[in-house]
């Protein structure tokens, strides 16, 4: 069953007449090699691939009676085809066409991914350019640390975003390899070029050595990759499920005039798309430890990893794809308030400058862990009663030997610890 978040492109792949049809490719495929080969008449190829044909309830009908899908699709397509049907499926096991059919389709699915990650990184820049000089507070531990930009929030993620379309180029590649090397992967019964014939006509390469299956170690990388990229994603929706809090609003998901936030409740504006995107990372992350555990299979083959791989393929594809969509869309329309960026960094009264008042202090000649006390004790006074960290600094006695007013107060200022903003941003061409 295909979920309902599934968008068009993808659940077409997904869809079980096309993976069906996928199949039937390569079989014919296989036709047309084991034909050049004199292995089969090419007259015969000439109908199979004019009638071969099926119906997808009709394959179902038979594998109720028989359970086993895969001889179910070809009594029907052998149902079309009529007595040329015996020269389909020659010399090959059930998995030399469930394996590289799978890994079509996984192919046509990792291209939307691509496609999907490459738009997402073209809105990350563009709006990474325009807050580059937007100041705001960072934070580590949730506490105000120093100053950033929200234009290097948004550049961390795209620099990420171009890691992860390297990374699902990397998996995708590795995935598209195909097998028909027979029921333990040594041709047994059925010649080489057939396997090369077929991989090259659907895209693939040849896998180098096989059992009955292609290695699992191929379907594992791929799932955590999934996983690596929904890693990311969540990464910035949690961002911004914190920047909306009512308490900091720094920046918030689009809310359109129509939308309601609650039932109950009608001030709500939720962060709803940024918590959907957190919790379907969850579940793609989660097809990481059983698509770890479809590696280990008894011997030259069991089946324990089909049923495994029939719901995390489609599942996390089509999840990743969904949730790509939804964060290209969260950072294309988020709503960003730059006044209250400012607030904020300016919340703690100048507190997040202590570090350049620290290195001030260095700079005069005050051994560092001595000033550090002084300067964290100033500090102290203004989190726990509320006391002007200036003010205190500047009566500071062991302070004052060192700086005086002017050059305290030129501390506290963020530009100077934004100069290498443009340096940061070159490096990306912007």
């Amino acid at each position: 069953m295909i979920p309902r978040y599934t968008r068009p492109g993808m659940g077409r792949i997904w869809d079980e007449r096309n993976e069906w049809q996928t199949m039937l490719d390569v079989e014919i495929a296989a036709c047309e090699a084991n034909a050049e080969l004199g292995r089969i008449p090419k007259e015969a190829v000439r109908v199979i691939k004019e009638k071969a044909d099926f119906e997808v309830d009709r394959i179902h009908e038979i594998d109720r009676e028989i359970n086993h899908d895969i001889i179910a699709f070809l009594t029907c397509v052998g149902e079309h085809v009529g007595d040329e049907a015996k020269y389909i499926h020659m010399g090959l096991t059930s998995t030399d066409v469930k394996d590289t059919g799978l890994n079509v389709q996984i192919k046509q699915a990792s291209e939307i991914l691509i496609e999907d990650l490459e738009k997402l990184a073209q809105v990350l820049k563009r709006r990474a350019v325009e807050f580059k000089h937007t100041p705001t507070i960072g934070r580590t531990h949730g506490v105000h640390a120093e100053p950033t930009t929200f234009g290097l929030k948004l550049l961390l993620w795209y620099s990420e975003t171009l890691r992860n379309i390297g990374r699902m180029k990397r998996a995708a590649d590795n995935m598209c390899v195909g097998k028909l090397s027979g029921a333990v992967g040594t041709y047994a019964d059925i010649d080489p070029y057939v396997e090369e014939y077929v991989c090259r006509k659907m895209g693939l390469k040849r896998e180098d050595v096989a059992t009955q299956v292609v290695q699992r170690d191929h379907h594992a990388e791929y799932i955590t990759t999934l996983g690596v990229i929904a890693g990311t994603l969540s990464q910035m929706a949690l961002e911004i499920r914190h920047l909306q809090r009512t308490e900091v609003r720094e920046a918030e998901e689009y809310f359109s005039p129509k939308q309601k936030g609650s039932s109950a409740m009608p001030h709500k504006r939720n962060p709803v798309r940024s918590e959907r995107i957190c919790g379907m990372a969850r579940v793609i992350q989660g097809y990481s430890l059983p698509a770890f555990e479809d590696i280990p299979l008894w011997h030259e083959r069991d089946i324990s990893h089909s049923s495994v791989e029939r719901v995390i393929f489609p599942d996390a594809t089509i999840a990743l794809d969904y949730i790509l969509d939804e964060t290209t869309k969260l950072i294309d329309k988020l709503l960003v308030y730059p006044d209250k960026m400012l607030a904020d960094l300016n919340l703690t009264g100048g507190l997040i400058y202590s570090p350049r008042v620290l290195l001030a202090l260095v700079a005069k000649g005050a051994y560092r862990d001595t000033a550090y006390r002084w300067v964290q004790r100033n500090a102290m006074k203004r989190w726990l009663q509320g006391e002007d960290f200036y003010e205190n600094l500047c009566k500071d006695e062991d302070v004052r030997k060192y700086l005086d007013p002017d050059e305290i107060k030129a501390c506290f200022d963020y530009k100077p610890m934004l100069i290498h903003v443009d340096e940061i941003f070159a490096r990306f061409g912007l």
